[in-house]
C-alpha cells in the first residue's frame, strides 16, 4: 500500500495544473481577508484614516482601472507567455526527446510561475468585485488593492525571472545534468552499503499467476507480498519489474503453491500506469541521458559533444555505484526469503548505458574515444573482478565497432591506443579480462 501511495503522489507531480490552482485558491482567500480586514477595522486599522492609509489612497473610480488594469494585464501575459514557452520545448523535444518533456511539467519552478500570474489575476477579479461608487453605497478595500499592487509588483518580477529560467532550462547541459542528479539520487536510493541476501537455488517456475491489468509496472509494495507470502508459507517469484511493460494476462508471478487469493494479493503489491516512472526504477533516468545522446548524433543534429557529455555523467553515475552493491531481489523475513523480485544488475547497467550510444556512435570517433576514456576511468574506481570484466566486454566492443566503420588509420590507432590503456589500467584487478 505504501508504494502505491507513493506512486500516486509521484503522479500527482505531472499534474501541471495541481499547483497553480492551490496557489489560485490561496490568493482568492488572501483577497477576502483583506476585504474582511477592511470592513472589520482589524488591530485598528481604518483605510479612512490618513495616518494608517498607507497603501493605495485613491477613489472607486481609480480603484476600479487599477485592479482592471492588473487583472487584464497579468492574464495577456501569462497566456502569452506560456505560448512562447511551448514552442520553445517542442522545438527542445526535437532535439533532447519527447519524454524529457515531463521533467518540464513536473519543474515546480514553472507550475508556480503560472500559479502567481493566475492567482494574481483570481485576486484582481475577487477585489474588483467589492468597489462600490459613491452611487452604490461607497466601498474601497483600500487593503486590499494595496496587495493587488503588491502582487502585480510580484508577478512583474516573476515574469523576468521565469524568461531566464526557461532560457537555461532548454538548454542540453542544464538538461543533462538535471537528469544525471536524478539518476545520482535513484543510486543512492536503489543500491545498498552491504551486499544483500543471495537468491535461494530453486525458484518457483510453475502456478503462474495473472491478473486483470496491464501498462508499465510503477512500483511493486515488496513489503506487503512479502508478508502475505509468510503468512501463507509460499515462495513468490515475481516476473516483471519497475519499467516493464506487462501485457494483459501475462504470468506475473510464478508461486511455489496455488493458493487461492494470489491474484487479488498481487494486484494489491502491483501498480500500473499509462507510463514508466521513476519511483524504482533505476535505469529510468539512465535512458533519459541515452535518449539525448542518441538525438545528439542522429544525422538531422549531428552534435557528438552533447553524445560526449552524457557518457561522462554516466561513468559518473558508475562510478558512484563502485562503492555500493546492488540488490540480489531477495526480500527477507524471519531468515528466509519469500519474495524474490527480478532487479538490475551490473552488467545490465552498463549495457542500458552504453549499448545504444556505441551502436549510434559508430562511425564517430570523439564519442569513441570517450567511451573508452570513461570505461577506463570507471575501472579505476571500481575493485569487483566481474564489473571490471564487464567493463572490458564494453571497451572491446567499443574497439570493435572502431576497426569496422573508422576509415582513417590515425584515428583508429588512437581508439586502439586508449582500449590499450584501458586494459592496463584493468590489468591489477581483473587479469582475466586482458
Amino acid at each position: 500500500m505504501r508504494a502505491r501511495l507513493r506512486a500516486w503522489i509521484e503522479s500527482l507531480g505531472d499534474q501541471f495544473w495541481l499547483r497553480p490552482a492551490l496557489i489560485v485558491i490561496g490568493c482568492i482567500g488572501l483577497a477576502q481577508l483583506g476585504i474582511w480586514l477592511e470592513t472589520a477595522h482589524v488591530a485598528g486599522y481604518d483605510a479612512s484614516s490618513p495616518d494608517q492609509n498607507w497603501g493605495y489612497s485613491g477613489g472607486a473610480e481609480g480603484a476600479r482601472a487599477l485592479l482592471s488594469a492588473v487583472a487584464s494585464s497579468t492574464i495577456g501575459v501569462a497566456g502569452t507567455t506560456f505560448s512562447i514557452t511551448i514552442a520553445a520545448l517542442t522545438l527542445a523535444s526535437g532535439q533532447m526527446g519527447p519524454r524529457l518533456l515531463r521533467n518540464f511539467t513536473r519543474d515546480a519552478r514553472n507550475q508556480i510561475v503560472l500559479g502567481i500570474f493566475l492567482g494574481t489575476f483570481a485576486y484582481a477579479l475577487m477585489v474588483l468585485r467589492t468597489v462600490r461608487t459613491v452611487q452604490e453605497s461607497p466601498f474601497v478595500p483600500h487593503l486590499a488593492i494595496t496587495g493587488a499592487m503588491l502582487l502585480a509588483l510580484l508577478s512583474l518580477a516573476t515574469l523576468v525571472w521565469f524568461v531566464h529560467h526557461i532560457a537555461a532550462s532548454i538548454n542540453v547541459e542544464t538538461v543533462v545534468d538535471a537528469v544525471h542528479s536524478d539518476l545520482c539520487a535513484a543510486v543512492e536510493a536503489r543500491t545498498c552499503e552491504a551486499a544483500g541476501m543471495t537468491l535461494p537455488d530453486r525458484l518457483p517456475t510453475g502456478c503462474g499467476v495473472s491478473i486483470d491489468a496491464s501498462g508499465y509496472l510503477q512500483a511493486v509494495d515488496e513489503d506487503g507480498l512479502a508478508d502475505w507470502a509468510l503468512e501463507h508459507g509460499a515462495t513468490v517469484a515475481v516476473r516483471v519489474r519497475p519499467g516493464d511493460y506487462v501485457p494483459s494476462g501475462f504470468p506475473v508471478a510464478f508461486l511455489s503453491d496455488g493458493i487461492e487469493d494470489a491474484e487479488a494479493a498481487l494486484r494489491r503489491s502491483l501498480t500500473f500506469g499509462h507510463r514508466p516512472a521513476a519511483l524504482q526504477d533505476l535505469e529510468y533516468s539512465i535512458r533519459q541521458l541515452v535518449e539525448v545522446a542518441v538525438r545528439a548524433l542522429s544525422p538531422g543534429i549531428n552534435d557528438p559533444f552533447t553524445a560526449g557529455s552524457v557518457v561522462d555523467h554516466l561513468g559518473d553515475a558508475l562510478c558512484r555505484v563502485a562503492s555500493r552493491h546492488l540488490p540480489t531481489g531477495a526480500v527477507v523475513r524471519g531468515g528466509r526469503v519469500p519474495v524474490v523480485v527480478p532487479v538490475t544488475d551490473y552488467d545490465g547497467l552498463c549495457d542500458a548505458m552504453f549499448h545504444m550510444i556505441r551502436q549510434n556512435a559508430a562511425g564517430s570517433v570523439h564519442v569513441l574515444a570517450r567511451l573508452l576514456d570513461v570505461l577506463a576511468r570507471v575501472a579505476e574506481v571500481e575493485r569487483m573482478t566481474n564489473r571490471t570484466a564487464e567493463l572490458a566486454r564494453h571497451a572491446n566492443l567499443v574497439v570493435a565497432a572502431a576497426r569496422r566503420d573508422v576509415a582513417d588509420p590515425n584515428d583508429l590507432a588512437d581508439l586502439e591506443a586508449r582500449h590499450r590503456h584501458f586494459h592496463a589500467v584493468v590489468a591489477p584487478f581483473s587479469p582475466a579480462s586482458v
